[in-house]
């Protein structure tokens, strides 16, 4: 017997319709935060970046692919990890069906990551993922978009992610300010998780985090337009829109997800 309350057809639509005002006010505030996004002021970047891809060395502006808008994904997979993070993984799932959507919307997509590009190469063909993604290995690109960071930063608590000093990747209230983010401050069971499934410890695997950044590229100029980090991805998350959508929500007292190609096994 269910707990949860029951009713009539009747006293169901009632209660639908009365939601869908609440959906419908929010679907509106999420299109004028959209508006508030394409209104942040750009940011020139005047500093020279270079990608290892499948095509070879490429800058920022070639990963335009001749496109005025470019989407980059923060892949947290760095050079020391073994395998992508399992959560970057899940939101990864979903990238190979937009790609070409964007890409006729004059919008260019790539992953970016710090890993090697054999590593990435690798990964890629095992999770069966056809999208951009490139490496960042041998320049500042991560570092100067807050997703990766050095050994002293992390050791001194220098570490700024998501806008403020100690912020974490997995849960922006897990690693106080200003403590810096170590096994025993960051060591909750979904970081402890994760980082054995990159096959890496607690602090190398904390050195990188997940992000979003948009650039757009006027007269041969590339500008910065947006970031967002940590529970700023959730909307790229696709399948916890469809999981906030079933009967029982998130559901989730801990870590349930893996990569697509881990959940038969034993």
């Amino acid at each position: 017997m269910t707990n949860h309350r029951t009713g009539t057809r009747e006293e169901w639509l009632a209660a639908r319709v009365k939601l869908l005002q609440a959906e419908k006010e929010f679907t509106r505030r999420g299109d004028e935060l959209a508006l508030q996004r394409q209104e942040l002021p750009w940011v020139r970047i005047d500093k020279t970046y270079r990608f290892d891809t499948d095509d070879g060395s490429a800058s920022l502006v070639d990963l335009f692919k001749g496109r005025s808008q470019l989407l980059v994904y923060h892949f947290m997979f760095g050079p020391d990890y073994k395998a992508g993070c399992p959560s970057c993984s899940s939101i990864a799932d979903s990238f190979n069906g937009i790609v070409v959507h964007l890409e006729n919307h004059d919008v260019a997509f790539s992953a970016v990551s710090r890993a090697p590009l054999a590593k990435l190469k690798a990964y890629k063909r095992r999770m069966g993922w056809t999208f951009p993604w490139v490496s960042s290995s041998a320049g500042d690109f991560n570092f100067d978009f807050n997703v990766s960071f050095t050994e002293d930063e992390q050791r001194e608590g220098r570490i700024e992610y998501n806008y403020r000093r100690g912020g974490h990747a997995m849960d922006e209230t897990s690693v106080p300010e200003p403590v810096a983010p170590s096994a025993a401050t960051c060591g909750a069971e979904p970081v402890v998780q994760f980082a054995a499934a990159c096959e890496t410890d607690v602090n190398t695997y904390t050195r990188e985090k997940p992000g979003i950044s948009a650039f757009t590229l006027k007269d041969g100029v590339v500008y910065h337009t947006y970031s967002a980090y940590a529970r700023g991805l959730d909307g790229v998350w696709g399948m916890y829109q469809w999981l906030d959508r079933a009967p029982l929500g998130r559901n989730e007292p801990g870590v349930w997800w893996r990569r697509h190609d881990e959940y038969n096994k034993s």
